[in-house]
């Protein structure tokens, strides 16, 4: 794995985590992303600890490059997900953080 790439999942690794804790843990300030959008909170929090999951995952592939594979996929399915929802929102504008993260998952998928 080049060091680009590693660069890039521990960095989508640590987001996700973050993010998902966070989603998961039932915290107002990880959910105000998905309450704004109305996505139901048990939802958002069962979404928040497959993002954890998925994270780990990540960890996983800084170790062995075939476990990130499906991390990643998993990852850029919710992303697009995630852009589709602010859309139907009317909130095409705070999808900028999702197309971001497809955008660096999608390289990711490319370099490994």
């Amino acid at each position: 794995m080049t060091t680009s790439a590693t660069i890039i999942l521990a960095f989508l690794a640590l987001v996700f985590v973050i993010s998902g804790l966070s989603k998961a843990s039932g915290n107002p300030k990880g959910l105000s992303g998905t309450r704004d959008v109305n996505v139901k909170d048990g939802i958002a929090r069962v979404i928040g600890v497959f993002e954890a999951l998925l994270a780990l995952g990540l960890i996983l592939g800084l170790k062995w490059t075939w476990m990130a594979y499906f991390p990643l996929v998993g990852l850029w399915f919710f992303m697009a997900g995630a852009i589709f929802v602010h859309f139907k929102a009317n909130k095409a504008k705070t999808a900028f953080p999702a197309f971001f993260l497809l955008t660096l998952i999608s390289i990711a998928l490319v370099l490994i």
